[in-house]
């Protein structure tokens, strides 16, 4: 098995990660980031034996949700994940979203993302984006590492800008994204600074409409906020091989 080594320079020398920690990292973090189900707490038990070998960097974030997920606390956390998720914009698990918004500049990079998907031999259903996290991590876990690899770092922005609103809602899916951010480069700074040097040394494409005021961030300082459209929020599709349908 070969070592997985997370790109960048500020990484040289960084502690390994394997391909099945990497896809056990992220197919675990894909299912924590979908809509909680009574399915989804009926896995814990597997999903447990599938985190424990683990390292502490890796686990410890899927762990502390997983800890959460029980039939007598489902109610609350489908209505947290509704608040979160689906009415924030700040905390839309659109990757896309958070650089161009809705504009046709948005449309060309999902064009991208599905030829993305193609070329490593799978199409995704029509009904779900290609941008929206779970599913990128579903795509490198179970179809090609490498190619999730660049789709994560090419949308850094996006991920962080998540982060950054997950944190400040004290959130409990901050845990789970902060296990998929141990898998690629660590960043310089903490927080926005990290964000905003992220941002400077970026190609100039992720920086179009990108907005670095309070407001911006963290769209809940706005006085008229504008909701995040859930209509592209639902449950990950399976990704079926190519021809398929």
């Amino acid at each position: 098995m070969r070592a997985w080594r997370r790109r960048g320079s500020a990484l040289d020398g960084a502690t390994p990660v394997d391909d099945r920690e990497l896809a056990t990292t992220w197919q675990v973090a894909s299912l924590l980031l979908e809509y909680p189900t009574e399915s989804l707490v009926a896995m814990v038990p597997m999903l447990r034996r599938s985190v424990v070998g683990l390292p502490p960097r890796l686990g410890g974030g899927l762990t502390a949700l997983l800890d959460e997920l029980t039939p007598a606390r489902l109610v609350e956390l489908q209505r947290d994940y509704v608040e979160t998720f689906d009415v924030t914009r700040a905390c839309a698990l659109h990757l896309t979203y958070f650089t161009l918004g809705d504009t046709r500049r948005r449309g060309v990079a999902l064009v991208e993302l599905k030829q993305a998907y193609r070329r490593a031999g799978v199409e995704l259903t029509a009904d779900e984006l290609p941008d929206y996290l779970p599913v990128v991590l579903e795509f490198g876990a179970g179809v090609d590492l490498d190619a999730a690899y660049r789709i994560l770092q090419r949308h850094r922005v996006g991920i962080e800008m998540l982060r950054l609103a997950l944190e400040r809602r004290s959130s409990r899916w901050l845990s789970v994204l902060d296990a998929v951010r141990e898998t690629l480069p660590h960043l310089d700074g903490d927080g926005e600074e990290a964000l905003r040097r992220l941002i400077e040394s970026g190609p100039p494409q992720e920086e179009v409409g990108l907005d670095l005021s309070p407001y911006a961030v963290d769209p809940r300082l706005n006085p008229r906020p504008e909701p995040y459209d859930p209509g592209a929020v639902g449950t990950v599709r399976p990704l079926t091989p190519e021809g398929s349908r």
